[in-house]
């Protein structure tokens, strides 16, 4: 996910993680980098790397190995981690247009993106 600060991006994973059935508290990862959900069919991790100064943090980290297992990766920031992270399914660019509105786009980058996009059909609202 892209956005300057403040353009909804973790407020978005918050709604999805409630809609995928994630109870109780969901925080920000700004500090801790990762938080991960575990949901009966589906392993969730949501990542913030906004506080990365150099790529080869990721690597670091071990984020290799999660990228690696099945499951849902949420990034929020991906740019920081540089050319390192795979290729995302879908992208998501977030933009304010006011203080409750946002303007969000969504480009598909693998076929399981496309289906993605596929599924959802199209979509046009106004800000």
């Amino acid at each position: 996910m892209h956005g300057d600060l403040g353009a909804g991006k973790t407020t978005l994973v918050r709604h999805l993680l409630q809609a995928l059935g994630v109870t109780g508290r969901i925080k920000s990862p700004t500090y801790a980098v990762v938080e991960p959900y575990d949901l009966p069919d589906l392993d969730v991790w949501h990542f913030d790397f906004y506080r990365f100064a150099d790529p080869r943090e990721w690597e670091d980290a071990g984020f290799r190995d999660i990228f690696a297992r099945p499951g849902l990766k949420l990034a929020e920031w991906p740019e920081k981690a540089g050319a390192i992270l795979p290729t995302p399914d879908l992208d998501i660019a977030l933009q304010a247009t006011s203080d409750t509105a946002r303007h969000a786009t969504l480009r598909a980058h693998t076929p399981i993106g496309q289906a993605l996009l596929q599924a959802a059909g199209p979509r046009e609202s106004e800000p």
